[in-house]
């Protein structure tokens, strides 16, 4: 009895002594396991680490590659639109600086050739779908330029949406009464093939099954962002399918993601591309210039009776023009009553001709000067023009260097008429505004982009008080003074910081800059012109955006040779006789 008693005691420890081997060797070989795991885990997260560093280090896709959209049709027509778009994109270097005989402070800079997107964000872009029933219309508003921005805004919308953009409409019930649609001013087939790998684009919205469908007309608010139009378009587009958007000019914030601008950039100076027929006659009359002389300076002279009536100015006509501006300005219902002097003394009103002569004269343009003037009808015509003239004898026009016939097709259609313009002010040698409108910005930015341009704007403000006294100093004065303020508003590269001022006028996230080369705010960075200078600029940049049926404000001007210190003894005379009022 106590032997087998003894043996299931001997029998037990063994068991337990098993048992506890049993254990151990499962711990060991769980604590093994584990270390397996971790260095497994480690190993793995290393090559994840040399997979992200060789992503972000190796050079991104070409250009043709990084501007696949997100839409899964364009992906298809990828073999199809392939030469046209490296067409679309071969844009030269160009080389940026003040002025064409100062190579020594040039910079170098071209437009960008592709968005620079993450590979990774490109690639899940690229997965995205236009939804099949989401429709967007855009009716703009105002004049060329104006309806320009609308239009360009329209395409980014769109991509924000993964919305289809129908062909925008163009603003014909304005003060212009315009009768011409998108396809009269601009190249619609380039356009809708030129961005076919952003934003699909159709000409017209299609019928719901045999029915036509009834967009759901909306408005935004100014300066909206992605986010604003998500919230607030797109629900009801989901919905509705098909929404209009109306008055449609900066309804999208100024300030977006790069890759936004970028697609903003593209849209402007690649596919927006005038007719056939416009760049045709606009080529003429380029040419035309040229054979009166190799530089010209283009002035966009915005002095029209309705531009003068909307800014509330007065320029000394008398009760006469009190009337006569005040009975157009009541068609702006929304307008408050006008402080003309205030309006002045914050200098939110155009420069007149004669004033605009004097600045130039002042700057050290000399009377032999050829000058393209793009205007509408200016207020009291030839009265209004004669100081002008008679400081630059050699005044053009497009009327009076294409003939009737010419002119013909675009006389009517104040739209075709300011694209012909805006071609000639482009390919002048230096641009000079009046005032600081749609068309003096957008042609700012272009020049900036393609390769610097002179655009000279006057620092209206301070000159406001600089023409109240120009008779009681001497032309020298008044020249050195001129030529004191307009610093920092002679359209040199770096008078305005990356990300200030309005996109259109300042594309800078679509500039590549050169390394190495000092700006010439940085050559002088305790000049106390420059401080002054980048003050102005900030004020300006802060006025307000134009009013929801604001007219489009514009002035342009260019030229390539350099502006001297001094105007010549000789011109003296003839200037000083300009002073008296």
């Amino acid at each position: 009895m106590k032997k087998k008693k003894r043996e299931r005691n001997n029998n037990n420890i063994l068991l337990q002594a098993s048992n506890e081997l049993f254990i151990g060797l499962n711990v060991i070989l769980w604590r093994k396991r584990h270390r397996l795991f971790s260095l497994i885990s480690a190993v793995s997260g290393c090559l994840l680490l040399l997979l992200f560093a060789f992503s972000v280090f190796t050079p991104p896709p070409t250009a043709t590659d990084h501007f696949l959209s997100h839409h899964p049709s364009a992906v298809k027509k990828t073999e199809v639109v392939e030469s046209n778009f490296d067409m679309v994109l071969q844009v030269p270097v160009v080389i940026y600086g003040v002025r064409a005989n100062q190579s020594s402070t040039m910079d170098a800079a071209m437009p960008l050739r592709a968005f620079n997107v993450n590979y990774a964000v490109y690639v899940s872009a690229a997965d995205m779908k236009t939804h099949p029933n989401r429709y967007l219309m855009i009716a703009t508003s105002g004049g060329l330029n104006q309806q320009r921005t609308g239009i360009i805004d329209a395409v980014v919308v769109a991509y924000i949406l993964n919305a289809t953009l129908v062909i925008p409409k163009l603003d014909q019930h304005s003060y212009w009464k315009d009768t011409s649609g998108f396809a009269e001013i601009f190249n619609v087939d380039w356009f809708i093939s030129s961005l076919s790998r952003d934003v699909e684009i159709i000409k017209e919205l299609p019928r719901n099954e045999g029915k036509a469908w009834i967009p759901r007309s909306m408005r935004v608010p100014r300066k909206c962002n992605s986010k604003c139009y998500q919230i607030r378009v797109l629900p009801v587009l989901n919905k509705k399918h098909a929404v209009e958007l109306t008055k449609f000019d900066y309804r999208l914030s100024n300030r977006l993601e790069t890759d936004l601008q970028k697609l903003r950039c593209r849209v402007n100076y690649q596919a927006l591309r005038f007719t056939d027929s416009i760049l045709e006659l606009g080529k003429i009359l380029v040419e035309r210039m040229r054979m009166k002389a190799k530089q010209f300076i283009a002035l966009h002279l915005r002095f029209e009776p309705d531009m003068l009536a909307f800014s509330g100015c007065y320029y000394g006509g008398g009760e006469k023009e009190r009337g006569e501006l005040g009975a157009i300005r009541k068609r702006w219902k929304t307008l408050h009553v006008s402080n003309p002097e205030k309006v002045r003394r914050h200098g939110r009103c155009p420069l007149t001709p004669e004033e605009v002569g004097l600045m130039l004269r002042a700057l050290g343009f000399g009377s032999d000067v050829h000058i393209y003037v793009a205007s509408g009808e200016v207020y009291r015509g030839e009265e209004t023009l004669a100081p002008l003239k008679a400081l630059f004898p050699n005044f053009h026009s497009k009327e009076t260097i294409a003939t009737k016939e010419e002119l013909a097709p675009f006389s009517s259609f104040s739209g075709r008429m300011a694209a012909l313009d805006y071609i000639a002010c482009d390919e002048s040698d230096v641009f000079v505004t009046n005032n600081n409108g749609n068309m003096a910005r957008i042609l700012a930015g272009r020049r900036r982009y393609f390769g610097h341009k002179p655009t000279i704007r006057p620092n209206a403000k301070k000159l406001y008080k600089l023409f109240l006294d120009r008779n009681n100093m001497t032309w020298d004065e008044f020249a050195s003074k001129v030529r004191t303020y307009q610093i920092g508003f002679m359209g040199e590269p770096k008078e305005v910081k990356p990300g200030k001022g309005e996109f259109h006028e300042n594309p800078d996230s679509c500039i590549c800059q050169a390394n190495g080369l000092k700006t010439p705010q940085e050559d002088d960075e305790n000049s106390k012109e420059r401080k002054e200078a980048a003050e102005v600029s900030d004020e300006q940049q802060q006025q307000p955006q134009p009013l929801e049926e604001d007219p489009d404000w514009t002035d342009i001007f260019y030229l390539d040779k350099e502006l001297p210190d001094v105007i010549t003894k000789q011109q003296h005379t003839e200037v000083e006789g300009f002073f008296s009022d």
